[in-house]
């Protein structure tokens, strides 16, 4: 009965739920506030489930604001109101909220930041990551390693400044090289020998950036359809 639903569940409860990937019921946002969009949109112009975004002007039914780094950086992009529905099987009602598809994001996950490219990236570890290639994403979201900041917190679990980077444990199976490591307050960095571009890391519980180099003599060789030595 449409009546008892109603009385059930009135208004004010109805925009107090709280739903993953939904923008609440009220949204307070002003000019230079960074959002991340919940729904694909246009993927054409990068406005994809995920995409951050700064906000440059406010409308009523329309924001508009810069893409924050990928493909499209700085690309100016519009974002409507929309209808979005939402189903949950403890409710007995499908709830139909008209809002921009958007969250506040002055932070977010390392597997939401996935894909981006950022001048600034600060880094919060209040416990190491817990599978393999995450610490990896968050480190390399960012174009310059002086533009890259890690507070980690391990709480006595492991020594202080240092990190788990979590990877598969066949990774690092045959493999030989060597390690030159500049210890600073806060990070090891371990740079891979250019001759063999593998990294030993298999006891070192540090936090690593790498760059591979090959040479341009060796570079001419990889189309070739014999086997490299």
């Amino acid at each position: 009965n449409k009546s008892n639903l109603e009385e059930e569940y009135p208004t004010e409860f109805l925009n107090s739920l709280s739903f993953n990937g939904v923008p609440e019921h009220e949204i307070q946002l002003k000019v230079s506030t960074p959002v991340i969009l919940l729904r694909n949109l246009d993927r054409s112009i990068g406005l994809c489930n995920g995409t951050t975004i700064m906000i440059t002007h406010l409308g009523e039914n329309v924001i508009r604001g810069d893409i924050i780094g990928g493909s499209y950086d700085n690309t100016t992009v519009a974002i409507p109101r929309i209808v979005l529905n939402v189903t949950q099987h403890r409710w007995p009602f499908i709830l139909k909220r008209r809002q921009f598809p958007i969250r506040l994001c002055y932070a977010m996950t390392i597997n939401k930041s996935q894909g981006q490219s950022l001048d600034i990236v600060s880094v919060y570890l209040p416990k190491p990551v817990f599978s393999h290639g995450k610490l990896y994403v968050a480190v390399s979201r960012v174009r310059s390693a002086d533009g890259l900041h890690i507070l980690v917190d391990n709480d006595g679990e492991i020594p202080p400044y240092y990190t788990r980077n979590i990877v598969y444990e066949e990774t690092f199976l045959d493999v030989n090289a060597t390690t030159e490591s500049h210890t600073g307050d806060q990070l090891s960095f371990y740079h891979q020998n250019n001759s063999n571009h593998i990294i030993t890391t298999m006891p070192a519980y540090v936090l690593q950036l790498t760059k591979t180099y090959t040479p341009i003599a060796e570079a001419m060789e990889i189309d070739r359809d014999e086997p490299r030595q």
